[in-house]
């Protein structure tokens, strides 16, 4: 991500999840084939509609993992220990069907992600997550 970009910080306190969704140079791009980008995003929003906050931004830079996707707990969820899940490698239609179930169960903090999601989890460097929360 570049010094350049600006982000949103999320808001402090959010009654529901965040889901943070990138679309930089590598996410939600032809470099990253068999994948319809759009439908993803859009699939995302309508499943999450009153549910979490979808919302894109340019690059996370962990491009070596797209498409990340970044759920972080609503305020109940990170009172429950509830802390900000990294997913990449969210090809495939059937992942982001598994992470809009877990976030309507709750998300980070109040429901427990099915299993298969710790085949997408990681931990990006702390410059990246920091970048991410202080824009």
């Amino acid at each position: 991500m570049s010094k350049r970009t600006r982000r949103a910080a999320p808001v402090p306190g959010a009654a529901r999840p965040t889901v943070t969704v990138c679309r930089g140079c590598c996410c939600g791009t032809p470099k990253v084939p068999g994948l319809d980008h759009t439908a993803q995003l859009r699939g995302l929003r309508q499943a999450l509609d009153g549910t979490a906050t979808v919302r894109v931004t340019d690059c996370l830079d962990t491009c070596e993992r797209a498409n990340v996707i970044v759920v972080q707990p609503s305020a109940e969820g990170r009172k429950n220990g509830g802390r900000p899940v990294w997913l990449g490698l969210v090809n495939d239609p059937d992942a982001t069907t598994d992470i809009t179930t877990w976030i309507k169960d709750g998300g980070p903090g109040l429901a427990d992600p099915p299993d298969i999601l710790d085949l997408y989890t990681f931990r990006p460097s702390r410059r990246v997550q920091a970048e991410l929360h202080d824009a």
